[in-house]
């Protein structure tokens, strides 16, 4: 089993048993930088899952990549 897909395995894990999770996000394009914010996965998907946050006062939808993690790009506190 490679890296990417024991990080694809414990996300659909948190989506299954505790979709509300920490996260840290530091991403250019799109531009997304989130610090230890509380997020909800909302989907999980082949090569994406996607998050919903609420920094902005209002439910934003943004898709993001598994290899984003492997990265650093995208930590999850959990």
């Amino acid at each position: 089993m490679t890296q990417l897909e024991i990080i694809k395995t414990r996300v659909a894990y948190l989506f299954s048993t505790s979709p509300k999770i920490h996260i840290n996000v530091r991403l250019v394009h799109p531009r997304l930088e989130l610090k230890n914010d509380v997020v909800v996965i909302k989907g999980v998907y082949k090569n994406i899952f996607t998050i919903e946050e609420y920094t902005a006062g209002r439910p934003r939808l943004h898709s993001l990549q598994y290899v984003d993690i492997l990265t650093g790009n995208i930590e999850i506190m959990e």
